[in-house]
This record gives structure tokens, sequence and C-alpha cells, in this order.
């Protein structure tokens, strides 16, 4: 007979699934027929022992019809039945099984039935292969062909028609080589003559265009088994031939998104992960694509975006991913970066609105509206032959993170609605990999914030010091951690030095530091020596610890927490400093020799012993280096403190240099390097006030003092060219020195420094600070301190060894500032 149609037969498909199904032949009244190896392998039976004897030997469900057409009908009208059967094995076992049965039909109309069996519990040891074939003969249409010894067709069911395209009346009493010609026949005839002589099972791919197909290639598989008689000698071959199209692209889709599984959320990079979704899915998926997302994604900023809330205002998507099997994407109007605008009429909207994909199998510019009316979208799809496209919304838990569109060019086939079930499922992997992008991108810009709002972002040294700091946290990517520096201005042109150091790094370290940060500023107000805002600070840290645990016993929002506080004087050149568990600030001289002050360690922050803390005076001359750090930049993995101190000293004894590129010879072991802990560095040059900007007198205490201060402080405004504030100086060193008098016994010192303001000090013996109180309209005293209040433009006081200091300051215009500019 002549061949219809035309197949191309493959090479052996490895797998284990059909090789272990057992294949019987039975007749109408269930009695076994034929027999096969497999099925000696799951029963134990052989084919002496079966053929000519009832199939429910092994399957005691066949005893329960008369028939085995019966018998079908029966399994048929049970509800559900998935085929699974209860088989008996020889030596008592039950084994569960899924069972097929199909019916064969002979020349004549004979009537024979091939039943298969495959026991569940048997693991395939190809999985992926074996899973298919598993699924494939639970529920997939089989065509059956048995042979005799000659090859010829004896009996076949009605699908193998549909596979082939061969009637039963063409197949019946035909050789392989009737229907197929050449050596494709030949082929498949070697392999059945070695079934024949082995008994393994063998198991192939081919490829058939049927007649009344549209041209496509369709692929089956093909297994061959031998069929023995009652003596176990060969009575033929059983051909069972499966569609593998629809398995083939399950396991396409498999391999998609298990490529998904290993590609997306590589990164935390929103962008990046969108362009790993456009990658991933040109070429396995698509030709084209395109990955949109909602502004706010990409800048980690703004409100989310609700799914179906479109509303008047449309989302605003930007370019996140963009791939095409071409070079250069010439199907793109927009690169990654670039808006992307949303005419009324483009699927985009009613996707961002209804949360359901779009699809269009065939994309006939004339015929579908929305390239109907975009001139320039059309000719794109023209030119580039887009021919069938796909839009799936990118959401996670209600929140809108954009679009992707898939778009077929080169591949014929157009998107069915299977691929939009895979393009939600990849597309849906990907949603993950964007929110988790997303979420990182909102956190490291709070974080970012948060150090902004922590860290100082100029150093006010004023005439004091020069300074300049680096920061480099172990955090890398948020760039916050537990360290924190500063240079606080204090009165009388001096400032305070500080650095502190949180256990940990990241987010909470930083929150952590910034309540300590806030503390050391609130305190450093008071005017305090460093070793009573230690103190002071040692108490705060306790109670907001308390404050922050659910268990006040095992608090620990601070606790480990170091600090160096300082307190540098350009007047007298004094710098008094205290430690609380920190490491010493490094000292260079003018001349470049290190020096390590030996200072009182102190315990760190919160940890409550109870113990003192100690404060030390150096006297430092002008131009003397400060460097105060945390341990991150002298403590490595290789290298212990004291090594690193001395590579500090050593990075930092370079006499000439300025201050920013001594931070960054300092800085340069850590740079670069996967730190465990951050590194913080305050480098601070010392300056003094000329003699000339400082006037100084020792007064007594009696009722002439304040006519005197008055006129001493006249005559000093004079040479310093400040007549203009004489009246209200007067008036405030008048009330500062009448209050010394009236409290005090001992000697009045009236201080005047000229540096950015003009600072007025009165020093006394008395250890009671005033305040401010409100005078009554018939009240003779208590106006005084409002009126320094009211004349200028700050006031305070801070204690001093012997006592106190009132201190007023009074704003001069920058030209009349003395000496240098301000940092």
């Amino acid at each position: 007979m002549t061949s219809t149609h035309r197949a191309t037969f493959g090479k052996p498909i490895n797998t284990t699934e059909v090789s272990d199904t057992a294949f019987a032949l039975l007749d109408e009244q269930g009695a076994v027929v034929a027999w096969t190896q497999a099925g000696e392998q799951l029963v134990g039976y052989c084919a002496g022992d079966m053929v000519g004897r009832s199939a429910a030997l092994v399957v005691p469900s066949f005893g329960e019809a008369p028939t085995m057409s019966v018998f079908v009908e029966q399994c048929r009208a049970r509800n559900g039945w998935s085929g699974a059967s209860a088989v008996r094995h020889r030596d008592g076992r039950v084994l569960d099984t899924n069972l097929r049965i199909s019916r064969v039909q002979g020349q004549d109309g004979a009537v024979r039935w091939l039943a298969s069996m495959t026991d569940i519990g048997v693991p395939s040891g190809d999985e992926e292969s074996g899973s298919v074939w598993g699924s494939l003969l639970d529920c997939a249409p089989i065509g059956v062909v048995v042979r005799d010894l000659e090859l010829r067709c004896t009996w076949v069911n009605d699908v193998m028609e549909g596979h082939d395209g061969i009637s039963a009346d063409q197949r019946l009493g035909s050789r392989v080589t009737d229907a197929w010609s050449g050596v494709e026949a030949e082929t498949v005839e070697a392999v059945m003559r070695q079934v024949l002589r082995g008994g393994s099972t063998k198991v192939h791919e081919y490829r058939t265009w049927l007649p009344t197909g549209l041209g496509q290639e369709h692929p089956f598989a093909a297994s061959f088994s031998r069929l023995q008689g009652a003596d176990g000698q060969a009575l033929g071959v059983c051909t069972i031939s499966v569609d593998v199209t629809e398995s083939r692209r399950v396991r396409e889709r498999l391999a998609v998104l298990s490529e998904a599984g290993t590609r997306l959320g590589r990164t935390l990079d929103v962008m990046q992960t969108g362009q790993e979704l456009a990658d991933l899915a040109v070429p396995l998926f698509a030709d084209f694509v395109t990955v949109d997302l909602e502004q706010s994604v990409l800048c980690g900023e703004g409100a989310p975006v609700r799914v179906g809330a479109v509303g008047e205002r449309l989302p605003v998507l930007r370019r996140a991913g963009l791939a095409s099997i071409r070079p250069g994407a010439p199907e793109a109007l927009w690169e990654r970066g670039e808006a992307v605008p949303m005419p009324p009429d483009m699927p985009y909207i009613d996707v961002l609105r209804t949360d359901r994909p779009y699809l269009e199998s065939v994309l006939d510019t004339a015929a579908v509206t929305w390239t109907a009316k975009d001139a320039e979208r059309a000719q794109k799809i023209r030119e580039n032959g887009m021919h069938s496209a796909m839009v799936v919304p990118i959401r996670v838990r209600r929140v809108l993170l954009g679009v992707a569109m898939f778009v077929r060019t080169e591949n014929p086939t157009p998107f069915q609605e299977d691929d939009v079930l895979l393009a939600e499922e990849l597309v849906g992997r990907a949603a993950v990999s964007l929110d988790n992008a997303r979420q990182y991108c909102r956190e490291q810009t709070a974080a970012l914030a948060l150090q902004r709002s922590l860290l100082p972002r100029r150093l006010r040294g004023g005439l004091a010091v020069e300074a300049v700091s680096r920061y480099l946290p172990a955090d890398i990517d948020r760039g916050v951690g537990g360290d924190w520096f500063d240079v606080i201005p204090l009165s009388g042109a001096r400032v305070a030095l500080v650095v502190g150091d949180v256990v940990g790094h990241g987010i909470n370290a930083a929150a952590k530091m910034g309540k300590l940060h806030a503390a050391v500023h609130t305190l450093s107000g008071l005017e305090l020596p460093p070793d009573e805002l230690l103190a002071y600070l040692d108490d705060t840290v306790q109670r907001v610890a308390e404050g922050d645990s659910d268990d006040p016993d095992q608090s620990d929002a601070a606790v480990g927490a170091t600090c160096l506080y300082a307190v540098y004087d350009p007047v007298t050149r004094k710098c008094t400093m205290a430690t609380a568990g920190h490491l010493p600030p490094a000292i260079i001289d003018p001349k470049g020799r290190v020096t390590f002050p030996d200072l009182p360690t102190g315990a760190p922050l919160g940890i409550g012993l109870g113990v003192p803390f100690e404060a030390v005076e150096l006297e430092l001359p002008e131009g003397s280096l400060l460097a105060l750090y945390t341990d991150g930049l002298v403590e490595t993995r290789d290298h212990d403190i004291e090594e690193g101190m001395h590579r500090l000293g050593t990075a930092l004894a370079q006499p000439g240099s300025s201050l920013e590129e001594l931070c960054t010879r300092a800085m340069a072991p850590v740079q670069g390097q996967a730190a465990c802990d951050d590194a913080s560095l305050l480098l601070v040059r010392t300056r003094s006030l000329s003699p000339t900007q400082v006037a100084s007198w020792t007064l007594p205490s009696d009722d002439t003092t304040a006519r005197r201060a008055r006129n001493l402080a006249a005559g000093q405004l004079a040479e310093w060219g400040l007549q203009g504030l004489e009246d209200s100086t007067k008036l405030i060193v008048s009330e500062l020195v009448t209050n010394a008098v009236r409290h005090s016994t001992g000697p009045i010192d009236l201080r005047l420094t000229r540096h950015q303001v003009l600072t007025v000090e009165v020093s006394d013996t008395d250890v009671c600070f005033p305040r401010t109180r409100s005078a009554r309209a018939m009240d003779e005293k208590g106006r005084g301190l409002f009126l320094v209040s009211q004349l200028s433009r700050r006031w305070g006081t801070r204690p001093t060894p012997g006592g106190k200091v009132v201190w007023a300051e009074k704003d001069l215009d920058p030209s009349d500032w003395a000496g240098s500019s301000p940092q």
C-alpha cells in the first residue's frame, strides 16, 4: 500500500516508565492471550503461568464482570475512576498500579483487549521523562498495534488512525514497510525484530505530518514490547504510540520555570531584576520582551499603586527590561530608563485597570484598534514581523509593580491561552524578586536618609579647629552603621569633639546611634565637663534601654556603646577629654611626634557599673593634630589593635600634609576590603586665638566692680572698633557682674573674646546657677537675666572647678571677625 503521510523515525528515548509497564493481551472473557517479560517482573507470574488463564488471577476486579466489555463499561461508570487498581503479586503482596485498558480489533471484526499495568510505588530512574510518560499513560490517548512474527498487523485500536492517518482496514494484515517507505520503515522493522529476539522493551520517538494537519510536524513516542505465549516463545510485537506534543510543551514550560528559579533574584537592584526577566524570556519563551515598572518601584519613594486603582491618574511606567533575539532590539520604541507613554487605547491601561492579562494571538495592525490608531507602533509591528503578543501585569500582594509584554516574531506559533498561564507564572516569580528589590530599595532610601540626618553634613570647627572626617560602614550596601562623630560649637569659641561606636552595624545600630548622638548634643548644651557629661549620658542610655525593652531585666537598646568626649579651648589651648570604653585619640604635634594619651578607660555606656568617669586635661601646641577614631579603623582580622594604632599614627605623622590627604592615607588600609566593623575617623587640627582677640581682668567683689567692669569693656570695644556694640555690651556686663558680686565672695573674672561672635564671660566662686524669673510690676529686682537674654543672641552657664561661668554672646558682622575663616 502507498503511504499517504511522511514519517521520521528518531533515536531511542531514555525512559524506564514504559519499559517497566506490563502488557497483557486479553480476549473478551478476560483470559490472557499473550504476556510480556515486564508482566513477570511486576507480578511474579511468567507467560506459562498466565496465558490461557483469567486475568483475575492478578487483577481481582476483573472477576467482577462476565466480559471485558462489561468490565470496561463498569470502570467508565465509576465517577472519577483514574485507572488505579490493586494487583496481587504471586507471593501474596498487593501492589498499587495504574491500569489502562484499550480495545483493539482484528480482521473480520474480532475484538481483543490490551491491558497495561504500571507499579505506582516504583520510582522511575529518569524522573523528568518518567513523570511525563507516567502522566501520558495515565490519561493521554494511546495508539495500540499488535504485529505477528512476520510483523504484519493483527490487532489495532481506533486511536492509531488519529496518530498517523492510516485506517484500521488499511493497516490490518500490512507490514510497516507497506505504510512507510525507505530507510525509516526498515529501521522500525529492525527494532521490532530486535525486540522479538531479545525481549526487552524499546522506546523511540517518531514524527509525522498528517495529510489533514496544518503542515506542522507532530511528535510521537512509540514503545515496542515482545508478546509471549504459554511456552514463553514470542508471539509478536506490541507497539504503543503516545502523542508527546503536550508533554513537550510541559517540559518546555518546566524548563522556563526552572531557568526562572536560577536566573531571577540574583540581585537586589530593581532595574537589573527587570532586565533579568526580559533576558530569561528571550528566546526560551518569546522573541521580544519589555518590562515596564511603575516609577515608585524604581526610586523606592512614594506610595505604592494598588492594583485596579488606576482612576484618572495613570501610573508612570519606566522601562526596566528590554530583550530581543535581534541585535539592538529594533522592535523597541523606548530604551531602558525612558518613560513609556500610554495612549488611551493601549492594552496596558486595561491590564492595569482589570489586573488581568491581555492576549492578542494574531496581531493584525489593520484589525487591532490600539495599533490602528498608533501609526508609529503599527509601523514597528509591520517592520519587525510582530504577529502575536501578550501583556501581563506584574503585581504582588495587590501592589502594582508594572507590566511585561511578550511578542513573537521569528517563532511562527501564536501565543495561546496556556502560554498566558506560563507567562503569569513566570511574571509571578519575577514579581517576588522585584518586590524584594523594591523593599530593599525603600529600606536603602530610608537608611541613607537616616544616615544623612544622623551624621553631620558639615563639621563646624569655628576658629578653634579645622576638621575633616571619613566614614566607612561595614554594611556597605545600606551605608549606615553604629559609628558617629561630630564637632559641636560651645561658648567662648570652644568646641566639643566626640566619637562613638554602637556594637553591631546596619540600620538597627544606626537607630541606636541616633539616640546617643541626640543625647550628646543635648548634654553638650549644658556645658558640662567631659567626665560629668559621660556620667549623664550613661544614665540616659540605661533609661532609654529600659524603655525600649519589653523585659527591663534584658534591655539592650544601646548596651555596648563606647564614646570619647573632648573639649578644646582655643584661648588656653587646653583639651579636656574622658572616655567611656573608647580607644584614646592619636595626638600628633606640629613636628610629627605621635602620642596616645593614657586615659582612664571607663566602662562602656549602658553597662551600669556605677564607676565614675575621669577626665584628663592636656595643653596642645597650636597646629596639633587630633585623630578620634573607632576600632573598625585599627582592628582587622589579620592585625590587632596595637598594630593598627601604630599604623594609624605612622600614616598621620606627615607634617605639612593637608587634612584631606591625611584622612585618605589613614583610611587606605580598610578601603576596598570586606569590613567586619564600621570604620570612622575624625581628624582635627587645633588653632589658638591671638592674644589681641581676648581681654580678661580679675576684679574685686565690691560695690565699684560693676562700674569698673563697664568702663573696661567699653575701652576694649573701642580698641577693637566695635563701638556700635558698646551700650548693649556694657549693660550685659553690668548685669552679670552685679549678680556675681551679690552671690559670691571671692574675686570675679571678666573676659571678652572676639571671634565669630563677641563673648562676654563672668566667672565667680558661687556654684549656684542663675535662672531667669518673671518679675512683677512693683519688683525692684529679677529683671537682670531677662535683659541679658533680650540683648544677646544667646546666653548660658557652665560649671568650673571652683564655681561657674555665666556667658552671653553678641552677633558680629563677618567683617568684624578676627582670625581665620570658620570651617
